[in-house]
């Protein structure tokens, strides 16, 4: 898939992972690479840049098995965020598909 596709795309789709539940980064980066290819290194630079954004939030969490980890959570700002992305995305989505479909042959 065009690398261009997907960045348009990636924080909507973090904003919507992290909507009801917190993540831990790993396990971010594993649910995405389960749609899409994705490494790593592209989840934590736009993690950041949302922080930074006043769009999610970070905490540390001790397990009893190995160090504290990072876990990310949805701020408000981030819901409303991801409410305005969704609708924006839902709709051009639909439309681009619609022109597709008049002269894809698959």
């Amino acid at each position: 898939m065009d690398i261009q596709y997907k960045k348009g795309v990636l924080k909507l789709c973090l904003l919507s992972l992290l909507y009801n539940n917190d993540w831990y980064g790993y396990d971010i980066s594993e649910a995405l690479s389960k749609i899409t290819e994705i490494s790593d290194g592209t989840v934590y630079p736009i993690l950041r840049k949302m922080k930074t954004e006043g769009l999610v939030n970070t905490y540390l969490s001790e397990k009893s098995n190995g160090p504290p980890r990072k876990y990310y959570t949805i701020t408000t700002l981030g819901k409303e965020e991801f409410q305005k992305q969704a609708k924006e995305w839902l709709d051009f989505s639909e439309a681009v598909k619609n022109l597709i479909k008049e002269n894809y042959d698959g």
